[in-house]
């Protein structure tokens, strides 16, 4: 069974004060918080669901994604 730590994550600021967290090769896999450590917590709740979910209709979590940062130069 995949962990979270098996999984890209990206944590940035939102728009609004706080912190996104998200894991980009998991659709809807995505926290607020206030820190980027809440978002990050938040975002283990939210990947267990996932998870649980998964499990319970018999489908594989997805395999990880490779993200590319572009220059914005």
């Amino acid at each position: 069974m995949k962990s979270l730590q098996d999984y890209t994550t990206v944590i940035r600021p939102d728009d609004n004060g706080t912190y996104v967290a998200y894991i980009p090769a998991i659709s809807g896999c995505h926290a607020w918080g206030k820190t980027p450590d809440e978002a990050r917590l938040e975002l283990n709740y939210v990947f267990e669901m996932i998870q649980e979910e998964y499990t319970e209709n018999g489908l594989v979590m997805p395999d990880d994604i490779e993200l590319v940062i572009a220059n914005a130069s």
